[in-house]
């Protein structure tokens, strides 16, 4: 697979962290893109009044409430562009979502 989720001490030493900042409607995302295949530890903070969630390369957090933090541990396997998504029905259409690159 292109992705995969990754856990342990080792697997989160080794990642890239991209902090990711949640409100309505809208994902801000420190980086978006890595220079090249790799680990990535995304930092989902809610910064907004409702639940939303982080869904990139078929992984997700869960659903975080407000004032709230998840974090989501991705290696990507190879290069390309990977759609990033709130999937609480109606936030992706309005605008929580984007392209991660990796290189």
């Amino acid at each position: 697979t292109a992705a995969s989720t990754s856990s342990g001490p080792q697997a989160q030493a080794s990642a890239t962290t991209d902090r990711v900042s949640a409100k309505e409607f809208s994902f801000k995302l420190a980086s978006k893109s890595l220079r090249k295949p790799g680990a990535v530890t995304f930092k989902l903070a809610n910064a907004g009044h409702l639940a939303h969630n982080f869904h990139i390369a078929g992984k997700g957090t869960p659903l975080v409430g407000p004032g709230k933090t998840a974090r989501l541990n991705v290696r990507f396997r190879r290069s390309g562009r990977f759609r990033y998504l709130c999937t609480v029905p109606g936030h992706a259409a309005a605008g929580m979502r984007g392209v991660f690159t990796v290189r």
